[in-house]
């Protein structure tokens, strides 16, 4: 059963994950000439196969984003690749803030609905 509360949490964590991504990503450009760096990034797959389990999804939002594991690839880091990482995640965002923005729009019609 769909409830926006459910709904919220989940765009929560979608929302951290987009966060602690562009984080790496970030750190990947700026050490793309850094000797012996290694690339970090954020397996979403990881994340959302677990986001349909209610103990998995509890989990995850008590441990927030600092329990996020990060991708590491022994890989070198090239700046063009990192860049159209950084944009799709960009995508990810805002498709996430639209999302949450309607869960929002839906609990203010319950909300008043009610009255």
């Amino acid at each position: 059963m769909f409830t926006p509360s459910d709904s919220f949490g989940k765009v929560s964590l979608m929302m951290d994950l987009i966060s602690q991504r562009q984080r790496a990503l970030g750190s990947n450009v700026a050490n793309v000439d850094t000797p012996g760096y290694i690339r970090q990034d954020i397996d979403f797959g990881q994340y959302l196969s677990t986001m349909n389990s209610p103990l998995e999804t509890k989990l995850s939002a008590k441990l927030g984003p600092s329990a996020i594991a990060m991708d590491r690839s022994e890989e070198p880091v090239k700046a063009a690749d990192e860049l159209l990482k950084m944009q799709e995640n960009s995508i990810l965002y805002s498709m996430a803030t639209r999302r949450m923005s309607n869960i929002i729009t839906e609990m203010k019609t319950v909300v008043n609905v009610g009255k």
